[in-house]
This record gives C-alpha cells, structure tokens and sequence, in this order.
C-alpha cells in the first residue's frame, strides 16, 4: 500500500512538490493571518501590561482612554491617593500623531508621564529615564529614534534620552514618552493664528472685557491658553487587595468610571479589535476554502492521470481499499509538504511585517490537524472517481 503511493509520487515528484510549495505558501499566507491575530491581542496586553496598573480612572460614562476620549482635571489624582487600599496614583495623558524627526515623518502615541510613576516605562534598552519636567523623551525603538536625535512634537523639540522596547497602542504604535505637562499642552495646543484670533474674540466681548475690572481680560486669555486636563490617573493598589473593592468607592464617591484589569482587557480585545478579528476570522474560512479547492482539484488531475494504471490494479485482484488509502497517501503528503512550507515561509517573512505578528506553536498544531482534514475530505471526489473505473478499461 505505501509501496503504490510512494513509487507514483516518485514518478512524478517534480509536479507534486511543485504542487506542494504553491499549496504552502497558501497555508504560510493563513498562518500569518492568524498570527496577526494574534499580535493585536498581544499588543493590546502589552499596552496594559506597560502601563503598570491596576485600576483607570477614567471620565464618567465612557470606556477610556483607549477606546474612547475620556478627560479629567489633573488634580483628581490627588483625591484618589487617599483612599483605602490606594498605593499609587498618577496621571497620564495618551496622544496619537506625527512625530517629526528632521524631513521623515513617524506614526507614535505620545504618552505624557510622571517621573517614577505608573505609566513610565518598565525597562529600558539604552539611555535613562526622562529626569527633567520639559522636552526629554524616552522613545521605542520601533520609532527608529536613536539616543541623542531631537524629535518635533507640535512647536516644541524633544531630545531622545532613553530607548525602551514593545511599548506599543493597542493599533501597533510605537510610543514616545515625555513629561506629562508638556503632553497636557501638545494634546490643546493651538497655532499662532488660532490663539490670535481667540484673544480678538475675548476682548471684543464686553462682558468678558469690562473696564471697570481690571485682570479680568488676562485671568480669561491665560485660562484659555492652559490645559490642566488629562486622559486617565493610572491607579496602582496596596498588596493583597481586592481591586474591586478598591474601585467601588471611587465610582460611588467620586463620580468617576473605573476598570479593573479584567475589564479594560474585556474592552480591548472583545470590543476595540473585534471587527479586525472578524474580518481576519472571514479571511481565514475563505483561504481554508480555497487551499481545500486546490487540493482536491490536484489529486483529481492526478487521479484522472492514472485510471488507466488503477484498471490494471483493479483487473489483477487489487481491493478498493488499497486504491483509496494510496490516493488518500498522497494527499495528506501534499498537505505535509504544504505545511512544512508554510510554516517555514510563516516564520520568515512575519519580521518583515510593519505590525507584529505572533505565531504561537498551538496555532501551529491546529493549523496542521485543519490541514490535514482538509486534504483527507479533499481527496474523496478523487477516491469516488477511482473506484467508479472498470477493470476492464485496462484492455479495453
């Protein structure tokens, strides 16, 4: 029986590994789709892990600050420091755009932090922590920023002072850290024209600019021209406490939204990526489709090739067992040799990737128990077209 179906494929191995490679670079082409998958949960993970917290406090009625805008006073943390079971509490603001680094251009989260707060980074690649209260930032080496490049954020230049790694938005984003008043003032800041123009409209106003109250018109143009907003205060809780417990008072007696650690995964991965997971997950059903197509398409060719031989075997005494089982033999080889490819073209070219892709090993192992259902049922038209052949079409 292994003897038939390895003497047929050595007949003719230049088509089937031929066959075969084209069928792996299908399957490399779906293990990648899953590994991209993969990579935005682990990206989404990664962001709350970096964070350093326990528990957001975010703007009441809203799922901030990742999935949704969400802005509180940045004297809020203060409050929350003393309460039960509260170890640590610091702002943090969250700004995705373009930062400029001399003529190019990059695509990053500016996050603005405290030094030694909840929110910094956790480890550093090369370089130091940001130490001063303005124009120092600690980049990811996914920027492609370097220690000592100066990098533009709004109208005010920064110097890369630390490079740090896997710090990414749940998007894939590289982050770029600096001080949390400078992210207060980049998230609002207005150009020169607009802050004319507003300080015209203030003054012109005459109950915003009476004469008989003088510094009514500076105390105005200054708070307008000030931000003391930020996304969320990252809140990191006493040992052995329960976060629940922790959170409860704050939504009773603060009016303010908290999430645990459970729940901000629940909105990340549940409901900010869920259309991506869905399109990734139709896009998976159609290349399972189609690989199955391939395959049963190329074992019936192969089939249609030899009824000739398979008449003699039939006319020499052979069982129709021995003839489906070679020709259920050679597909599951094509799948093998398919897989192999894949995977291997799969692990090459998933660096290359501006996003992270992830390939787990049990993506793997499922990918290859899907593969080879697919070439054992892509191989039954094939097994029905044998079995139908008359023997004596071999003296026919």
């Amino acid at each position: 029986m292994i003897s038939l179906a390895g003497r047929d494929i050595l007949h003719s191995w230049r088509k089937f590994v031929l066959t075969g490679i084209g069928l792996g670079l299908l399957i490399g082409v779906t293990l990648t789709m899953a590994g991209v998958y993969r990579g935005m949960v682990d990206d989404a993970l990664m962001l709350l892990n970096n964070s350093g917290a326990d528990l957001w406090v975010v703007q009441k009625d809203t799922q901030g600050p990742y999935a949704e805008s969400s802005s509180l006073r940045d004297d809020v943390y203060r409050s929350l420091q003393g309460m039960p079971g509260v170890a640590r509490a610091a702002n943090v603001t969250y700004l995705t755009m373009q930062v400029r680094r001399d003529n190019t251009d990059v695509r990053a989260m500016v996050v603005g932090v405290l030094p030694g707060q909840p929110g910094e980074p956790a480890y550093l690649m090369a370089g130091r922590h940001i130490t001063r209260n303005h124009y120092e930032a600690v980049a990811d080496v996914k920027t492609g920023f370097a220690l000592g490049d100066r990098i533009r954020i709004r109208r005010h230049d920064y110097v890369v002072v630390g490079l740090t790694q896997r710090m990414v938005s749940s998007g894939g984003d590289p982050m770029v850290f600096i001080p949390s008043a400078d992210a207060q003032e980049a998230q609002f800041l207005k150009d020169n024209d607009a802050i004319q123009n507003d300080r015209a409209r203030t003054a012109a106003n005459p109950a915003l600019n009476r004469p008989g109250v003088p510094g009514l018109l500076d105390a105005i143009t200054a708070s307008q021209s000030s931000n003391h907003n930020v996304n969320a205060v990252l809140v990191q809780i006493q040992p052995g406490v329960d976060p629940e417990q922790v959170a409860e008072p704050i939504r009773r007696w603060k009016h303010l939204q908290v999430f645990t650690r459970e729940q901000m995964e629940d909105i990340l991965v549940a409901k900010l990526i869920a259309t991506s997971a869905k399109q990734i997950g139709m896009f998976l059903v159609i290349l399972a489709i189609v690989s199955a197509a391939i395959v049963a398409f190329i074992i019936y060719t192969m089939t249609l090739g030899k009824l000739r031989e398979i008449a003699v075997l039939k006319l020499i005494g052979t069982r129709d067992r021995t003839i489906a089982s070679m020709i259920l033999q050679q597909a599951m080889g094509l799948g093998l040799i398919g897989f192999i490819v894949g995977k291997v073209a799969a692990t090459i070219w998933a660096p290359v990737f501006p996003k992270y892709v992830l390939l787990e090993s049990g993506d793997a192992v499922r990918g290859f128990v899907v593969v080879m259902v697919i070439c054992a049922l892509a191989s039954t038209l094939a097994i029905r077209v044998a079995l139908r052949v008359d023997p004596a079409e071999a003296i026919g």
